[in-house]
């Protein structure tokens, strides 16, 4: 089991997408956000049931920054109940979890 965690959240347009992201890893909360167009989502919302189409953003980041994270999305994000999804990274490719690590660490990557 390692300390990394996917964190899942969807956005209803590109444009917040792409800010979201782009402030998660500039802040060093996530090492990467992979956005996927096109999820087609059904809930139930306010006694209604509805459906939309989204985009999924896969954020990978470390357990310890869970909270921070949360923090800033619920600042950022657009939705008035933003989903949050952590689950997490069992295993994987160390050279992978490494560059993860480094990516969200505070100090930030090592000089190449």
């Amino acid at each position: 089991m390692t300390d990394k965690v996917i964190v899942y959240t969807t956005c209803g347009k590109a444009e917040d997408a792409e800010k979201l992201a782009h402030r998660l890893i500039e802040g060093r909360l996530a090492a990467c956000v992979n956005v996927l167009p096109g999820v087609r989502s059904y809930y139930r919302w306010k006694g209604t049931i509805e459906n939309d189409t989204e985009l999924l953003l896969i954020i990978k980041t470390a357990r310890g920054l869970v909270d921070s994270l949360r923090q800033e999305m619920e600042k950022l994000h657009p939705y008035e109940l933003p989903e949050m999804i952590v689950a997490p990274i069992i295993d994987g490719s160390p050279n992978y979890l490494a560059w993860l690590e480094q990516e969200v660490s505070a100090e930030g990557p090592a000089p190449v």
